[in-house]
């Protein structure tokens, strides 16, 4: 039987929400008449919001007083899902899970979490790890849709509005991307998540002041408002190259900047998915991450360049580096990154 509603869940984060777009288009594909609602954390509701696919988007803020997540509760229990999709797996989802009063829940196989979901799927494959995208499609899979995985379509970021388009215009021409001699932006990430996925400020300085000898390059700095101290460092020996935007940009305006842009750059994050949605060429360099479970999720033919080492301790759960040293990305040098972008620029 058709399902007649399926409440969807992912509450954050950037990249972890974009993942999930995929899953969505596939779902819409093969129950078209089905509706779909997205829950989602405040934060990252633009991620979603405008997506064709979805026909309602319930964004909640990230810290909930007790009373108003019992509110929210409700309001999920009114809608009498028949299906719930969690691709979540965190505390709060869980609890969602639990009190939904859907019909069928399905969920990864998670430790002492399973008995919440009818249907458990696995993350990991017979063969090893598999991308984050094919996992979310493997709950779509456990609905009864059959497709091949080559059927899985691309990323999906709703397209900005109008003056989302003219406040990127507007950075583009300050620039100097707008004139005849239109120069050529490098997006280039400089926030990471969190001290394990860090390049650090060295590399990223030594990176600018190479890109910045190339005639017309100017690099664009993002990342989010508590990256600004970071930025105004690197400021300080790369002024004239760089452009500061750390915290000044929407999602959305992220993803409009990357889709003019000549290149990305930036480690395995948010905005390195953002720009997985779009067409520009990234560079992306991973430390305690397997580009199997998280590299860019795009067409065939698509421009991409993945920078690791081959260290024993990769991956890990980025709790502790055993090491100490943050090896497994720190000794990415930034020759190896610029020699990676130089062939885009």
């Amino acid at each position: 039987m058709t399902p007649s509603k399926i409440l969807l869940i992912r509450l954050r984060r950037i990249g972890d929400v974009v993942m999930t777009t995929p899953a969505v288009a596939l779902l819409k594909k093969h129950f078209p008449e089905t509706s779909l609602t997205y829950l989602v954390e405040e934060p990252y509701r633009r991620l979603v919001e405008g997506n064709p696919h979805l026909d309602r988007v319930i964004a909640t803020p990230r810290r909930q007083k007790f009373k108003d997540f019992i509110r929210l509760i409700g309001e999920v229990r009114k809608e009498k899902y028949d299906v719930l999709l969690d691709f979540h797996g965190g505390p709060r989802a869980s609890w969602i899970t639990f009190w939904s009063g859907a019909r069928l829940k399905v969920g990864y196989t998670i430790k002492n979490k399973s008995f919440l979901y009818d249907i458990q799927v696995s993350r990991q494959g017979p063969n090893g790890p598999i991308h984050s995208v094919q996992n979310h499609a493997n709950l779509v899979r456990a609905l009864g849709a059959a497709f091949d995985e080559t059927d899985i379509p691309p990323l999906f970021l709703p397209e900005p509005d109008a003056e989302e388009i003219k406040r990127v215009q507007g950075i583009l021409g300050k620039a100097g991307a707008g004139g005849a001699e239109e120069a050529k932006v490098v997006v280039l990430h400089i926030g990471a998540g969190n001290r394990f996925r860090d390049w650090g400020l060295p590399h990223i300085a030594a990176l600018i002041k190479r890109l910045g000898q190339i005639p017309a390059v100017k690099v664009a700095l993002i990342g989010g408002e508590d990256d600004q101290r970071a930025e105004a460092e690197l400021l300080t020996t790369t002024k004239n190259i760089a452009v500061p935007l750390a915290g000044r940009l929407n999602l959305i305006e992220i993803k409009e900047l990357i889709a003019r842009a000549a290149l990305f750059v930036g480690p395995d994050s948010g905005p390195m998915h953002i720009a997985a949605s779009t067409a520009t060429p990234i560079v992306a360099y991973f430390g305690p991450t397997l580009p199997s479970n998280f590299a860019p999720w795009r067409t065939k033919g698509s421009r991409t360049v993945i920078l690791e080492k081959d260290v024993p301790c990769r991956p890990c759960k980025q709790r502790e580096c055993v090491t100490n040293d943050f090896r497994c990305l720190l000794t990415i040098t930034p020759e190896e990154v610029f020699a990676a972008c130089r062939p885009y620029l």
